[in-house]
């Protein structure tokens, strides 16, 4: 059940005494690990953001001292979709069934005892749902400390991984994405079947994403459902994006189980 997560810090393998205990020290984190079901090319299986999700967080848990209470809760595997409409084997949650979800999630966890809660997404079309959640819980319950992260933003020392055209436009199912799960689950991606596609540009100031963007559907902007370049992906290149981003995040959690908001200190 855990697959890519340390089985010594996979919630659901505890007894509810275990879980007591944990909740007691006040320094305990939880993460949530959140991803979609969703196209990802012709190349890519659906499980892609899960499976980023899941093992960039088990590359970060794997690295903590033994004495660090980070542990996992059981992941997420459906998600805010709906922009892959049209593309068969997608599975589409609306942005108020996540955030139900989530809040509800977050209401169990707080009523154990623990205080300190992440949500750890790898899919980009629902930090805004999750930020959302994550302030919301705040603000409900004033003693628990909420932390929306994106499994792709503490990446350091990655910058000779893309070209510049693929880090500037690259957004689904490219270089990254692909290199990694070849380096997780090498056997479910087919490279040979991988296309290069990106969205032609229709303005000089309006795209995508950035500071002026426009809401847009996959369709919209591709018909492979690739928005990138997967031909240049390696494994070995995800698996250094694992090495890097799970030394990344295994320093930011550890930080988490010392962190304390300002008003509180």
């Amino acid at each position: 059940m855990h697959g890519f997560i340390p089985p010594e810090r996979y919630i659901p393998y505890l007894t509810w005494p275990a879980v007591q205990t944990l909740a007691e020290r006040g320094d305990a984190v939880l993460v949530q690990p959140i991803g979609a079901i969703e196209q990802h090319g012709p190349h890519l299986p659906l499980a892609t953001d899960a499976a980023i999700a899941t093992g960039v967080l088990g590359a970060a848990l794997s690295r903590l001292a033994p004495d660090v209470p980070v542990y996992a809760l059981p992941p997420l595997y459906y998600g805010k979709s709906n922009e892959h409409v049209g593309f068969p084997g997608t599975v589409m949650l609306s942005a108020a069934t996540l955030l139900a979800t989530l809040m509800e999630i977050g209401e169990s966890v707080y009523s154990w005892g623990v205080r300190r809660l992440v949500f750890f997404n790898a899919h980009g079309g629902q930090p805004q749902v999750i930020d959302i959640a994550a302030r919301d819980l705040r603000a409900r319950h004033r003693d628990l400390m909420t932390f929306p992260f994106f499994a792709w933003s503490a990446a350091r020392g990655d910058e000779d991984l893309l070209s510049p055209r693929e880090r500037a436009e690259g957004m689904h199912a490219g270089d990254a994405e692909t290199s990694v799960l070849q380096a997780l689950l090498g056997d479910y991606v087919l490279s040979e079947r991988a296309v290069v596609e990106y969205p032609p540009a229709r303005s000089k100031c309006l795209t995508p994403e950035g500071a002026l963007p426009y809401a847009w559907l996959t369709a919209d902007l591709t018909r492979s459902g690739v928005i990138g370049d997967p031909t240049t992906a390696t494994a070995e290149k995800g698996r250094r994006w694992l090495e890097l981003l799970g030394e990344s995040w295994a320093e930011v959690f550890a930080e988490l189980t010392r962190f304390e908001l300002p008003a509180s200190d």
